[in-house]
């Protein structure tokens, strides 16, 4: 073997030794996902995803828009809440082996904002933002119980349904504080 070739082998070699000794620090934790799924389970999946992308969408505004600390907070935690859930449903539909979500602008969907609701919530800034984001995010969080329920009613897999029965808990949770901060 000649000398740069073994230089080279040497350092693919020492690349596959280092890569396979340490630990990936931005690597996300692999989800365990029960193989047991139905057609209203998919569909759970596959419609959440898009809703919670949107309701994240809606909640990043609130960072450079919104004149309540409060409605900052609620859309800071929304954000936080949802993204972990989008990974989890997007691992399930990997694992079911179905296409991971809808297109996000999706019409229909219980509780979707439609283009020109969207381009509005952009447009707005100070009070008149916080109104029409709480607003908006409870009807959005309106439509995603109603997607649970019908993942409850009809979905067979036990981690869908255990993310259903907590969506629904934690969304109408913040539906009671929404309203709460719209009569402020």
């Amino acid at each position: 073997m000649s000398r740069p070739l073994g230089g080279l082998l040497t350092a693919v070699v020492l690349a596959l030794l280092t890569a396979c000794t340490s630990t990936p620090q931005a690597a996300p934790p692999t989800i365990a996902v029960d193989p047991v799924h139905g057609p209203a389970d998919v569909a759970f999946a596959q419609g959440m995803i898009p809703h919670h992308q949107q309701a994240v969408a809606m909640s990043r505004l609130a960072d450079t828009r919104a004149a309540s600390p409060q409605v900052t907070a609620l859309a800071a935690r929304i954000e936080d809440e949802q993204g972990p859930e989008i990974e989890q449903m997007t691992a399930m539909l990997t694992a079911w082996g179905a296409p991971a979500g809808q297109p996000m602008g999706m019409t229909g969907m219980p509780g979707m904002m439609g283009p020109q609701e969207m381009a509005d919530l952009v447009a707005a800034s100070g009070p008149a933002f916080d109104r029409a984001f709480l607003t908006m995010m409870i009807a959005h969080h309106a439509g995603a119980v109603e997607m649970a329920q019908t993942e409850l009613a009809q979905g067979t897999n036990p981690q869908a349904r255990t993310l259903a029965r907590s969506i629904i808990v934690a969304q109408r949770a913040e539906i009671d504080e929404m309203q709460r901060l719209l009569a402020v």
